[in-house]
């Protein structure tokens, strides 16, 4: 589902840019890639997040992807035209990522799955193409955020089969992805990483 114009205002200011270095920080802290990793980033927008990534994580190749053109015309001009060399920008949708079985070592989304009506089909493409022991950084909102009584009548989001913490942990370990770390505030939303194959051993999570 592509971004009305205020949900548009709300990912691409300067308060945003500042909330994800600190939650791409906290990514690599928490795990961070061995040098010359392959990324894909999912919903990234005017191409801030993914900036910010290739920075923290220094990838060999950062794919980045949004259903809405507009927006990817924007993440080319955001870049410094240095670091195209290393990131580039498609318009894809996240039911159908045009990547190969198990081609990336790690996959971002920050805020993605609760655009997407159908976020379990999503969550299996997330799945599919991560390596075996691959990390799925992840940034989420539950709908007691986005569809309260005054959000919901300015954000536009899917209304069907929502998810919270419980519901969106369910649906990764079914796509074989399982918790590493969380940072988790059970009526708002969730900032952690999965992992592909491996058990949710050790995890860690605070509310």
């Amino acid at each position: 589902m592509k971004l009305n114009w205020a949900e548009r205002w709300v990912v691409n200011n300067f308060a945003r840019v500042f909330e994800q270095r600190i939650q791409i920080r906290w990514f690599n802290k928490m795990l961070p890639l061995a040098p010359g990793a392959k990324i894909l980033e999912i919903g990234c927008g005017r191409g801030a997040g993914a900036a910010i990534i290739a920075k923290q994580f220094k990838p060999a190749a950062l794919q980045a992807m949004d259903l809405d053109f507009g927006m990817i015309l924007k993440a080319q001009k955001y870049l410094l035209p240095v670091k195209h060399n290393r990131v580039s920008f498609f318009t894809a949708d996240a039911l159908h990522l045009p990547c190969r079985d198990e081609c990336v070592d790690a996959v971002f989304g920050f805020g993605v799955l609760h655009h997407i009506p159908d976020w379990r089909s999503a969550v299996g493409e997330i799945a599919r193409v991560l390596k075996p022991g691959g990390a799925y950084y992840v940034e989420e909102l539950y709908p007691s955020l986005y569809q309260n009584f005054i959000t919901k009548h300015i954000l536009l989001h899917p209304e069907e089969d929502r998810f919270f913490g419980p519901e969106l942990k369910r649906a990764l370990n079914q796509a074989g992805l399982f918790l590493k770390q969380a940072v988790e505030i059970k009526l708002a939303g969730i900032l952690a990483v999965f992992i592909k194959g491996i058990s949710e051993t050790g995890a860690s999570t605070n509310s």
